[in-house]
Order: structure tokens, then sequence, then C-alpha cells
């Protein structure tokens, strides 16, 4: 177990160590606006939703720093310790000249009201120093997290495409993650040991697996914390008063995405941006529907075991999980057992988790040769950007000599579960792969789904989906249409 250290978290904003004192469960933007006089960063939905407060995260890594866009309104403040901030007001050269993000923006005429305008700038900032040529599509998803309610998005498109063909700024130019001043300043600020906050609600960030098992194991009672693109909520819109806090997103093991013995293992501290770019790298069938999943901020914060051990019924990743065979990795104090993704939910919010076991990983099948196996992901939702399913459908279906060897099929959205529809695959396997045998296993999902209406759809508008997405599936299996844009759904 790891030597605890009991201090405040402390990070670096524009070159300056802040040592943060406040309770655990502040978030990133209170304490820029209540306590430093940060505000340009704005609050908007306090939700993730409209990315009126992002900022721009720095983390060391093997290298560089990594800067990334998060949304500063859900972040609890002790999980940036050790990182580098950038608001809106980092950007301003010592001139006062603008950052080539802030003139591109003022050239297009792209600020209106100007209460979104910050976040547009940070969101457009972290793309300026991760992409040296961006075209339309990575402006349109590095801002699909940013809502402008003046409804003027065009020019702040045209800004994004324009801002790297000005000038290189004297502050914060696209070498700035390889700067070894800030380099330096953050090795100087990371942990050896656990963080240990005393203030209500309490929070410990240890670095070791053992240390997390073994205090999770002790105080099953914990709140455990991963990027809190959910927990937040709990307090930024339910006032809630959280338990103690136990923060996974220190721990060294959990932090890795590795293959071995055809598995591709996924830690549960692993960003979600990270572990999507791990699966798409294997299956990019599935780009889209990771790309439609939130958006960047969310992305950037959020993890992918975060949302497998929340268990809602509308999270999108487990739907193809369950569809490819994952399997979690479970842990409690030293025992560790594995179950297969879909026996991890019993019903609504019930997980077979015991007192003190927690996700610790996902496992995901490498590929099979891509002339047998087919697999695809779709996502059925009222808006491109920003949306809840009201249906996701996973496949991953294997034909040999024209027959179906294998099928799991997986729906998010229709259930309390993510879950199998184990009649309509009953009904695929060992039949010809042809339109016959789909129509007749179409017809068999009113048995596996009974869901509700409600305001996103209605049970027979979820149902007729679910069935036409089957088909849909088969069509692009065999080549008779090309696999549907999503954005055309």
């Amino acid at each position: 177990m790891s030597t605890p250290t009991v201090h405040a978290p402390r990070f670096i904003l524009d070159g300056e160590l802040i040592e943060a004192n406040a309770p655990p469960t502040t978030t990133v933007l209170q304490y820029l606006r209540e306590s430093l006089g940060r505000s340009g960063s704005k609050e908007g939905c306090a939700e993730g939703d409209c990315g009126a407060c992002t900022v721009v995260l720095g983390e060391p890594q093997p290298g560089g720093v990594r800067y990334s866009a998060i949304n500063s309104c859900i972040r609890f403040l002790p999980t940036i310790d050790g990182c580098e901030v950038v608001t809106t007001e980092s950007l301003i050269a010592p001139d006062g000249s603008l950052h080539p993000v802030q003139q591109a923006l003022v050239n297009a005429h792209a600020s209106q009201c100007g209460f979104c305008t910050p976040g547009f700038v940070m969101s457009l900032f972290a793309l300026y120093l991760n992409d040296p040529e961006p075209d339309r599509e990575a402006v349109l998803d590095a801002l699909s997290g940013n809502l402008c309610r003046c409804t003027g998005y065009r020019p702040i498109i045209e800004a994004g495409l324009a801002m790297h063909r000005l000038a290189e700024p004297s502050v914060w130019s696209r070498r700035a993650s390889q700067s070894e001043a800030i380099q330096s300043r953050l090795a100087q600020i990371q942990r050896d040991g656990a963080l240990e906050m005393a203030e209500s609600p309490g929070y410990a960030a240890p670095v070791e697996l053992a240390d997390l098992a073994e205090r999770y194991r002790a105080a099953p009672d914990a709140l455990l914390l991963a990027g809190g693109t959910d927990v937040g909520l709990w307090v930024t819109k339910q006032y809630r008063s959280l338990p103690p806090l136990l923060y996974i997103g220190d721990v060294r093991e959990l932090k890795g995405v590795v293959e071995r013995d055809g598995w591709l293992e996924i830690g549960a501290a692993v960003r979600l941006t990270d572990a999507f770019g791990a699966i798409v790298g294997l299956y990019p069938c599935l780009h889209e529907l990771a790309q439609r999943f939130a958006s960047p901020p969310v992305r950037n914060s959020g993890t992918l075991c975060g949302n497998i051990a929340n268990g809602s019924p509308i999270g999108d990743s487990m739907p193809v999980l369950i569809a490819l065979g994952a399997t979690v990795r479970l842990r409690r104090g030293t025992e560790e057992r594995s179950l297969p993704l879909e026996a991890l939910y019993l019903g609504y919010q019930k997980k077979a988790l015991l007192p003190g076991e927690f996700v610790a990983s996902v496992s995901v099948p490498l590929p099979r040769p891509a002339e047998t196996q087919h697999v695809a992901s779709y996502k059925i939702s009222k808006r491109f950007e920003q949306d809840i399913s009201c249906v996701c459908a996973a496949f991953a279906v294997r034909i040999d000599k024209g027959r179906v060897e294998s099928a799991r099929i997986a729906y998010g959205g229709v259930g309390a579960t993510p879950v199998r529809a184990r009649r309509v695959e009953g009904a695929l396997i060992g039949q010809p792969w042809d339109e016959s045998t789909c129509n007749r296993a179409r017809a068999l999902f009113a048995e596996d789904f009974q869901p509700i209406s409600d305001m996103r759809a209605s049970a027979s508008y979820r149902i007729t989906v679910a069935a036409n997405l089957l088909y849909r599936f088969f069509l692009e299996s065999i080549g008779q249409v090309e696999p549907l844009s999503v954005r055309e759904l």
C-alpha cells in the first residue's frame, strides 16, 4: 500500500503553481470562477452538454504533455491534481495580441451574444494543438460538445478551418506539448503516494491497484469515482451529498490498453477517447458509433469501464461490447474473477458485484477474418450530436459457407438493461444467411423485447426500428447496399 500524502490538490495555471484548498466535490469551474476570478469559463447547463465551461487540461505523458478539452462544470477539482489547466484567459500574449484561434473567430465574425464563445475557443484550441490541418469533419467533431443558442455555427466552423492559416503565436503554439519547461514543472508536482483529503465528504486517490482494492474492500460504501461525467451531475443538478470518494484515475495498473492472448484489455482508468481509439483500430466499422458517444470533452474525462459499471440501459458502449463477446475482470481485495459482460447486469441498476468489488478492466476479443465475421452498430436518436439513444443496436455474425455459424445481437434503450436478442439469434444460427432467414428472425424481436414508451420513442417504434436494423445489417453484410453513414440514419 502506498504512503498517503495529505494535502490539497495542485495544478499549474499560466505557469503558476496553484494549491487548491476546497472541498473534494468542488468542480473545476467553481474553483476557477469563484476562487481564481477566471470568469471567462461559463456555466450554462452544469451537466457537460453545452460546452460553455470548456477548458483544456494538460496531462503529463511519456515524451510530452497531452492537451484535451474537458467540461469543467462536472469535473471534480482533486481529479486534476498534477495537471496543467488552460483557460480562455491563458491564450492572450503578453503584448495583448490574440491567439490564432481567437483571431480566426474575430475575422469570421463568429461571436454573437458571446456567452458560449469562450467554450468554442477552448474546444478549437485543443484541436489547434492536436491537429495541424483539420478538415471540416474534424472541426465538427471538436465542436460537437458546444452549443450556440444564437444558432450561428457557420462562422464558427469557418474559424476552425482558418485558424491554422494564421501566423503561429508567441504563446501556445502547436509546439506547446513538447515544452520542456512545462514538462519539468509538471514532473515536480507528481505524487508517489495517494492523495487524501479530509474535507467532507472525504477523498482518496490511490496510485496502486492493491491500495485501491483494499480501501474499497474495507469501505464498500465509498463511491468509486472515474471520470465523473455522471457522478458530477449528482452534485451539480441533484445537489446530493456524496459518501467518501475513491478516485481510480491515478491507479497506474488501470491505465493500460494491451493486446494479449487474442484479447484487447482496457483498464478501468482508460479514458473513453483512448478506449474507443483502440477498439476502432481493430473494428473500423465502429468509428461513427464512437464519434457519436457524447462529445470530445466528455470522452476526454469519462472512462469506458465507468460506462460499463454504471450499467445504464442507454449506455451506448455496452451493446457493441456484448455483441463482440466482451468480458469484465472484477476485483475485490486480492481476489479477481471474470464474467461475460452481459452477466454483469441483473436488472435496472442492479449488477452482479459483491460489496467492495469493482470493474478493473474489460476485454474485447480481437477480430476474426473479415470475410467470415460481420460487425456493425447503429445508434438511433433524435439529434445526431449529444443525444441519448432510443435504440442502439449491435451485431456480430459469423458466416461459414453461406450459413450463420454464430450470432450475437445486443440492444440498448429497449429494456431495463443492455440485452441480447436471444430468440432472434437462435432463429439465425445454422440457417442460410439470406433474406428469408432474416425476415423470419425479424418477427421475433417482439418476443425478445418489451420496451416502454417514453419521450424518446414509443414501444412500437423501438420494436420496428430494432427489426429494421437487422435487415439493414443483412443488406450491408452481403454488399447489396453500402454501409450507411450515421449522419443519414
